[in-house]
């Protein structure tokens, strides 16, 4: 369903993956959770984990198996590239190779160095005893790797879902749960803690909390978290004038996934004067909610410095090229009579389909399409039609003027089907989809 273009480089010999891709989920050839979102030199940074699927001897069936972790990136939230795999259980000299543990990481950049935190399970003859959860650090010099992880895991930390923040003053601080929400303050190397290890109290004491997320706004501290308040996890904060507290519960950032996700892991930065939160979902896995996907929306603060509560969107954030395949499936917004599906349900990563209807309130809205300066003069849709439709494209509203109609003949197999543009269109604009003479189910259209 996404534009998939596979180069090898010869620097480092890494198998790259550029995925042209605007919408939820932002990742669709394999499976990603918990991502880590960081703005570096002008350019957005993922880390997400890396679920996969268990096999006989590999992972345990009906749980959360994760091996090792990638890295994607993009300057403009649309064109994402996977730089493969960074971290491996197998390469982490104290991890368990086979616990099919590494599960929420992070990364920071300082002094020109980047240092990658992850939890996994400790070798059962690790110092410590049997195997328990503690979080390593990996560095590099550039923010793709290669990561070399350090020999032993940080001292004095037990737990998962390790998060660090910088505070103004230059001293950085590491979050983790396990249980409860815990805090340590960071020595200038980055690899050890430094003083005590804080629980940071004033927080929900009733359902499990984990995956902390510190991020400072207008001076105030925001200590972000899943929280299952009912039966899944949904994203809270509470606010502090500290990095370590006192903290006050305020807020819901995102209700619990009406997917029936049972975690909800994420990460908030600000980019190029927009806040984003990241977040996951099980959209490519809706009947295993081990198997997730990452998400992409827009963060709003209010004026009184509380956060507006983020909806999730299949839309999600960036502009699509008119050039590019636009998965209309992702809509902005639809009529009560579209509809989405998968195109295959025995192969998911193959995307979805939109089923426009010959009807009033069978329209489906794409927001930001950029047809660039010149406009463009021909449009091809992957489509297919029982009877004999036609695809109309429409700007400005569901009844809008019609810039292009694609003829789909009766068939039983998808084709491409082409037509001209009629009207000169440029810039940066919304498109409406609807149907005539017969329903026409869509994968994606592409202007030239």
């Amino acid at each position: 369903m996404k534009l998939i273009v596979r180069s090898l480089t010869i620097a480092g010999l890494m198998l790259q993956a550029v995925l042209a891709s605007a919408q939820n989920p932002l990742i669709t050839n394999q499976f990603t959770a918990d991502p880590s979102a960081r703005v570096f030199n002008g350019k957005v940074y993922v880390y997400p984990s890396h679920d996969i699927k268990a096999t006989p001897g590999h992972g345990r069936a009906g749980w959360f198996v994760m091996e090792d972790y990638h890295v994607f990136s993009s300057d403009n939230l649309t064109d994402w590239t996977d730089h493969g795999m960074i971290v491996s259980q197998t390469l982490v000299p104290w991890a368990d190779p086979a616990s099919y543990s590494m599960w929420a990481p992070d990364c920071i950049a300082r002094n020109g160095k980047y240092y990658f935190y992850f939890p996994t399970t400790t070798k059962p003859d690790a110092p410590g005893g049997r195997g328990h959860f503690a979080v390593g650090v990996a560095t590099s010099n550039t923010p793709v790797g290669p990561f070399k992880p350090e020999a032993e895991p940080i001292k004095g930390v037990v737990g998962i879902d390790p998060n660090v923040f910088i505070n103004d003053d230059g001293q950085a601080y590491l979050y983790w749960s396990q249980g409860n929400i815990y805090a340590a303050k960071l020595k200038p190397n980055m690899l050890e803690i430094e003083g005590e290890v804080k629980t940071l109290g004033d927080l929900p004491v009733k359902g499990l909390k984990e995956g902390p997320y510190m991020y400072k706004h207008n001076g105030t501290y925001y200590l972000t978290y899943p929280h299952v308040e009912n039966k899944t996890e949904r994203l809270e904060y509470a606010t502090s004038k500290s990095p370590l507290g006192p903290f006050k519960v305020t807020g819901v950032i995102m209700d619990e996934n009406p997917t029936g996700c049972w975690t909800n892991h994420h990460s908030i930065i600000e980019f190029k004067g927009q806040h984003y939160l990241f977040y996951h979902s099980n959209d490519l896995s809706p009947s295993f909610d081990k198997n997730r996907s990452i998400h992409a929306d827009s963060l709003f603060f209010n004026t009184d410095g509380t956060i507006k509560k983020v909806v999730p969107t299949l839309r999600g954030v960036g502009i699509t090229k008119a050039g590019s395949k636009i998965q209309i499936d992702r809509f902005s917004d639809k009529g009560e009579d579209a509809t989405v599906a998968f195109i295959d349900t025995a192969k998911k990563f193959d995307g979805w389909k939109s089923t426009v209807p010959v009807s009033a309130k069978g329209w489906i809205r794409y927001n930001r399409v950029d047809f660039g300066k010149s406009g463009t003069q021909r449009v091809t849709a992957k489509a297919w039609s029982a009877g004999a439709g036609e695809l109309e494209i429409r700007t400005g509203s569901p009844t809008g003027p019609v810039i292009a109609t694609i003829k789909v003949p009766a068939g039983k197999e998808w084709s491409d089907y082409s037509a001209p543009v009629k009207n000169k269109t440029s810039g940066i604009n919304d498109l409406y989809f609807t149907a005539k003479g017969s329903t026409v189910e869509v994968d994606w259209v592409s202007f030239k």
